[in-house]
């Protein structure tokens, strides 16, 4: 019977034949390497002369055992190189999944090493309260409890505010805004006509998102894309008009100043797409950002807030007007976001506790120089009025803006287990005229 390989040689040859045929691409590449190797390791054989053989048999043996250890060595360059192919076959997964642990983690121990604790105790003391509303006073200070922060509510209808728990945080000279910037950036573009809320923004690739998708889930490329559309003189502009960058009191004692640049962040630091995403470089204060939200709740309107500090005075208050921002058009392109924020976005840990009326608002999370910031700003939309209320956290990983939604859900289920939603149209529609102030 014919042998079908009459040299033995060609063993490791047609095996790695029937391989190419039958197993994977990997396996080809072996094979090849494979071939390769082998042939590499006869000519080393076929070259190398023993060294100095006694006679023919020893010779012969020598010759042998160098082949023997050339087959030995072939195998385990082999091994080798299957090694080398079958890790470069899973190379870009398993290094990508590497670097992002790597990533994570370093990412982890610089941005979320915090030194500012969460909580605090006795943060309402030294609050002047005699002029503020009782129930909205204490409805804030049950949801605020231990969590390090602030909460101030405002009448949007007149800029009175009506309770401002931790006076000495939420009349400082502010932190970086975080998302919450988001709003200034949104009146922006759509008064310069850049955006409609259904533009659809193309962000890369097939990728596009619209204004009211952006603000219900904070999105900062969207935020980043458009800000650098308008450019930083018509983003620092509109910043200004709508109180950023200037005190939103009206003789408030105590009351600091919240700042907006003069120059746009460095391009390597992200540029003005970055102030426009997450507000960096920016200082906002409550206060500022309450006014904002109360003109956005009451049509246009920029009332100077003010602060009644005996009772006298808040039942003989005379709202002021800042300015009139030519917004009103523009409010409902940002209201379904902003509903949006509460119904299944950033804030919809606030339905956890409140259901009742429709509430609006927007959420910001930043860190800065080991503290991390937690805003919300929201008003409550009920059939009898509209109430404002800023809630702003200071600590660590307990410390963001859904958990500042979630406490604002706390405080208006404490005004409605009040029944305090109902008194609303006797408060806010029988205030007493608007005086035009300037600005000072």
């Amino acid at each position: 019977m014919k042998r079908i390989f009459p040299n033995p040689n060609q063993h490791w040859t047609a095996f790695c034949k029937v391989a190419l045929l039958f197993l994977m691409p990997t396996v080809l590449v072996v094979g090849a390497a494979s071939l390769r190797a082998a042939a590499v390791a006869d000519a080393s054989s076929s070259t190398t002369t023993p060294t100095a053989p006694t006679n023919a048999t020893a010779s012969s043996t020598t010759s042998s055992t160098a082949k023997s250890h050339t087959r030995a060595s072939s195998l385990h360059e082999n091994a080798r190189v299957h090694h080398r192919i079958v890790s470069r076959r899973h190379h870009r997964s398993v290094t990508r999944v590497h670097y992002h642990r790597v990533y994570s983690r370093r990412h982890h121990r610089y941005y979320e090493r915090f030194t500012t604790s969460s909580f605090a105790d006795n943060q309402a003391s030294g609050d002047i309260t005699a002029g503020e509303d009782p129930i909205v006073r204490q409805a804030a200070i049950d949801a605020l409890g231990n969590m390090n922060g602030t909460v101030v509510v405002i009448n949007p209808n007149n800029g009175r505010i009506l309770a401002m728990v931790n006076q000495k945080l939420a009349l400082s000279s502010g932190a970086e805004p975080c998302s919450t910037i988001k709003l200034s950036v949104g009146l922006a573009a759509l008064e310069e006509g850049i955006i409609t809320k259904d533009t659809p923004v193309n962000l890369g690739g097939h990728y596009h998102v619209t204004l009211t998708e952006a603000l219900a889930h904070s999105n900062n490329l969207y935020f980043e894309t458009v800000g650098r559309r308008l450019g930083f003189e018509r983003v620092r502009h509109y910043a200004n008009l709508f109180g950023l960058g200037e005190l939103a009191g009206y003789d408030i004692p105590g009351e600091q100043l919240g700042t907006y640049p003069n120059h746009a962040l460095p391009e390597k630091m992200g540029g003005v797409g970055r102030m426009c995403s997450f507000g960096e470089s920016v200082s906002m204060t409550p206060l500022q950002l309450g006014a904002l939200v109360s003109a956005i709740a009451n049509g246009g309107t920029l009332y100077y807030l003010q602060h009644p500090q005996t009772p006298e005075e808040a039942s003989n208050l005379t709202p002021r007007i800042k300015r009139t921002l030519d917004i009103g058009p523009l409010i409902p392109q940002m209201t379904d976001g902003m509903a949006g924020a509460v119904r299944y976005g950033t804030a919809r840990a606030l339905r956890t506790n409140f259901t009742e009326f429709p509430v609006l608002g927007k959420t910001g999370t930043c860190s800065n120089h080991g503290t991390r910031f937690g805003w919300f700003a929201s008003y409550a939309d009920t059939p009898s009025g509209r109430v404002v209320a800023v809630f702003f956290l200071e600590g660590g990983r307990p410390t963001f803006g859904p958990k500042a939604a979630e406490l604002a859900g706390i405080f208006y289920r404490n005004l409605e287990n009040h029944s305090y939603f109902a008194t609303l149209s006797g408060t806010q529609n029988n205030a007493p005229p608007a005086i035009p102030t300037i600005a000072h």
